[in-house]
């Protein structure tokens, strides 16, 4: 089986991450892993030992040119299936494409945004499935009107290996955040838009800071609105307490030295940071929103709060805070709970499944 995959995002985080690990996997299981991915991208060159990629211009939902383009490689390579991983005209273009050269066609929806029913009828006629990374994102998808039969639930994965708990480099931690020995610290791994919460953690931090002032929260990560939570932050005298490293590339190392995650998100098709940081033996206290709470058991691994509700955010944080043995019990089941369900290997059989269903 030959699959062309089409991946529109340039950084190697959540979605095009998930691409990395599926050509990965599908390879072992013999499939023909070709990718279009945008000229000069990261994820062009993770993917590269697993499958040939081509790189092609991707200027997004505006950009007409994609049609053309993935109408000539999809000539050129003749999939079986061909299979659409992102938006940013991808989904539109690509699908249009593969309708037009006669080629099956997969959609991956890792985002719970609704979209507009009428825009919604007519998009998702050009796919013969659409694959949703979480179960809250199928519930949107069927709530909008696209068939059942359509949808088929695979969930996003993690790299168990490679996130684990038990680095024992906490001393690396404070060196390279400056954060002293008795200081506890909090981790947020998120895009800086609207609906990750981060006013949300900006609001409930006097509350938390209060009762435990020896705490530091590192806010990781990049987007249109980092620059304007910075300086809320430092108008709200948090500079001191509330540190922006930017994005990272070496999260395995950073989040097992955490000790736990905040991610206050208002809309999430699944949380591949929370993924992460479960994978790693953190408690988490997360948005009840989206996909999370398939990753977040409150009472067992984390908790949850409603989203805006900045009292029980600090509520729930305070709690972790100040119980140790709390934090190791529902680190250790997080743990467990995502190895036992969003494993690569689950996501590669998931989708290959779909992939025969159609091809």
């Amino acid at each position: 089986m030959k699959v062309l995959h089409v991946e529109a995002g340039k950084h190697l985080y959540g979605g095009a991450l998930q691409v990395v690990f599926l050509v990965r996997g599908l390879g072992a299981e013999g499939v023909d892993n070709v990718l279009a991915a945008p000229l000069g991208s990261a994820v062009a060159e993770a993917a590269a030992p697993h499958a040939r990629v081509v790189q092609i211009e991707m200027g997004g939902d505006a950009d007409v040119g994609m049609l053309g383009r993935l109408r000539r490689l999809i000539r050129a390579e003749r999939p079986d299936v061909v299979h659409l991983h992102s938006r940013r005209g991808s989904d539109l273009w690509g699908g249009l494409a593969a309708r037009l050269e006669g080629v099956p066609v997969v959609l991956s929806r890792r985002v719970d945004n609704p979209e507009p029913r009428a825009w919604v009828g007519l998009k998702y006629r050009l796919y013969d499935r659409v694959v949703t990374i979480s179960e809250g994102i199928f519930r949107v998808l069927e709530a909008e009107g696209v068939p059942r039969t359509k949808l088929r639930c695979v969930p996003s994965s993690v790299d168990v290996e490679q996130y684990r708990p038990g680095r024992g480099e906490r001393a690396w931690l404070e060196a390279e955040f400056g954060l002293a020995p008795d200081e506890l610290a909090v981790g947020m791994a998120a895009q800086f838009i609207a609906r990750k919460g981060h006013r949300t953690l900006l609001a409930a931090l006097p509350a938390v800071l209060a009762a435990h002032p020896r705490t530091r929260f590192l806010i990781f990560g990049q987007g249109p609105l980092r620059e304007a939570i910075e300086n809320e932050a430092r108008a709200a005298g948090l500079v001191d307490r509330v540190l922006f490293p930017g994005f990272r590339q070496d999260l395995p190392r950073v989040l097992p030295n955490l000790d736990l995650l905040v991610h206050p998100a208002e809309m999430e098709g699944l949380g591949v940071a929370l993924l992460q940081a479960a994978a790693c033996g953190l408690p988490i206290v997360a948005g009840r929103a989206g996909g999370i709470p398939e990753i977040v058991l409150p009472g067992v691994n984390g908790e949850l709060i409603e989203p805006g509700d900045t009292a029980a955010l600090a509520r729930h944080l305070n709690t972790l805070l100040g119980d140790a043995a709390l934090r190791a019990r529902y680190g250790a089941a997080g743990r467990e709970h995502v190895v036992a369900r969003f494993s690569v290997a689950a996501m590669v059989r998931g989708n290959l499944q779909v992939y025969r269903e159609i091809a």
